[in-house]
């Protein structure tokens, strides 16, 4: 007697979770617990990290994270509206800035701004080489948000534009009152993403040298790695990333189940 499908769906579902759980069980069994607490849990390595892991490295990456995601929405603004521009030149400019910049690595650009432009000016930048990495960040960070921006204006619906021009308003008040708050409406849920990706990417910084002070979490969580020859740092570093960037996942998805339910 054939057996049914559903009968055969079940039991296949129920040897893919004994697989799991097999699989689970004998990597369980094969860690040594001991060694993984020594060398990531050391409770005195951790407690010597506080209360600086959250007055100076987490600050200092969320200070970095905000200077970074508001100077590169200033300068995508700005980009976008050159890409959408009627005038060649400033397309121009503003597709080669944007594709250039989103084809290089960041750790390249935050090197570029942190090593050789001072080379080039004669002088350091502002505030040094942590001044030089958050520039660095803005610049590749306004290359991303521009696209998003650039097509968060083009999706705002023609008609209002038509509507405004109708009613008198010329081409700057119809862009600054009408399109761009409709725009910025669309495009919170993929910028709120690029903020999560920003303080991500404030780890590079970690690649240039940063005063004591100016640490943030993947800088800090290093140094005290190497002080102590222990990797609890690191775990340390990790939990603080999730705890900043956990809450703004959840935007991210929450305003993305409304822009759905809008639609």
């Amino acid at each position: 007697m054939a057996m049914k499908r559903s009968t055969r769906r079940r039991l296949t579902r129920g040897g893919l979770y004994l697989v799991l759980v097999v699989a689970l069980v004998l990597l369980l069994v094969s860690i040594d617990w001991t060694a993984v607490k020594e060398n990531f849990f050391d409770t005195e390595v951790l407690g010597s990290m506080w209360p600086e892991l959250v007055t100076i490295a987490a600050k200092n990456t969320i200070i970095y994270t905000v200077v970074a995601f508001f100077g590169g929405l200033a300068v995508a603004l700005v980009l976008a509206l050159m890409k959408l521009s009627t005038i060649g030149p400033y397309r121009w400019l503003a597709t080669g800035y944007i594709e250039f910049f989103r084809g290089l690595p960041a750790l390249v650009v935050i090197f570029a701004f942190a090593l050789a432009v001072p080379l080039v000016l004669g002088r350091p930048l502002p505030y040094g080489t942590i001044g030089a990495g958050v520039i660095a960040l803005i610049v590749v960070s306004a290359a991303y948000m521009a696209e998003t921006l650039r097509a968060g204006i083009q999706a705002v619906p023609k008609g209002q534009v038509e509507a405004a021009r109708s009613l008198g308003m010329n081409g700057l008040w119809t862009t600054t009152s009408v399109v761009l708050p409709q725009a910025f409406r669309i495009v919170i849920p993929p910028l709120t993403n690029e903020l999560v990706l920003l303080i991500k990417d404030t780890s590079l910084l970690a690649a240039v040298g940063i005063a004591a002070g100016q640490r943030e979490l993947t800088t800090f969580a290093r140094d005290v790695m190497s002080e102590n020859a222990n990797a609890s740092p690191l775990i340390a570093a990790a939990v603080m990333y999730v705890v900043i960037t956990l809450p703004l996942t959840r935007v991210v998805a929450a305003l993305d189940r409304r822009q759905q339910r809008d639609r």
